[in-house]
């Protein structure tokens, strides 16, 4: 086990004993991890602030139930996405109750590893049109495409991440992809081709 391996989890197992500085330093270590994570599925800064708070009590909450052989970052993003993905379940619900559109205000936006994600996002028009795209998604497929394209995980990572299987998840991803082209190809008012996918990256596999 190397160093920073043992410190982790060090900093774990002392946290599951009640050590708040110890969790402090879990969260220290991770918060940005979460926080990109659920700014880029819920698109809100606020809101996106929001869901990492509750990320990390919920895995204060289960950390007895944290299983040591796995990956405590994967344990970890997958109590995040879950989250977001009641959060974006319960706003579609919302919407659909009220029998309206979403509001033109509310178009999500790509963040960046960069200070400032929203601006850089807002000013990059690519980056709007491929987020607005995400928005039509369903909040699961919207995980496996984000997961795969902008955290370059494996099918198995997803998979894991999702509480899927690594066939599931392969099976998303080419109905999302696919789906994807479609939507960008209306968008552009243009014949399928797909030889011009918005990003290039989502068509490869």
């Amino acid at each position: 086990m190397t160093e920073p391996d043992a410190k982790l989890m060090e900093w774990i197992l002392s946290a599951r004993e009640g050590n708040q500085d110890a969790f402090a330093e879990l969260v220290y270590s991770f918060q940005d991890a979460v926080y990109n994570l659920c700014y880029r599925m819920l698109g809100q800064n606020t809101e996106a602030e929001d869901a990492t708070q509750e990320a990390f009590i919920r895995a204060y909450l289960n950390l007895h139930r944290y299983d040591i052989n796995r990956s405590f970052k994967t344990w970890l993003l997958s109590i995040a996405s879950n989250h977001c993905i009641d959060r974006l379940r319960k706003r579609r619900m919302h919407f659909l109750s009220l029998d309206e559109p979403l509001p033109s205000g509310m178009s999500l936006a790509l963040s960046s590893d960069e200070p400032g994600p929203e601006q850089v996002a807002m000013s990059n028009e690519r980056g709007q049109q491929m987020q607005l795209l995400l928005d039509q998604l369903k909040p699961d497929d919207r995980a496996a495409i984000i997961y795969r394209y902008w955290y370059d995980y494996s099918y198995a990572e997803i998979a894991e991440v999702l509480e899927s299987t690594e066939s599931a998840i392969k099976s998303r991803l080419f109905r999302a992809r696919r789906l994807l082209a479609e939507l960008y190809q209306d968008s552009v008012d243009e014949p399928a081709d797909d030889d011009r996918p918005i990003n290039p990256r989502l068509m490869q596999e």
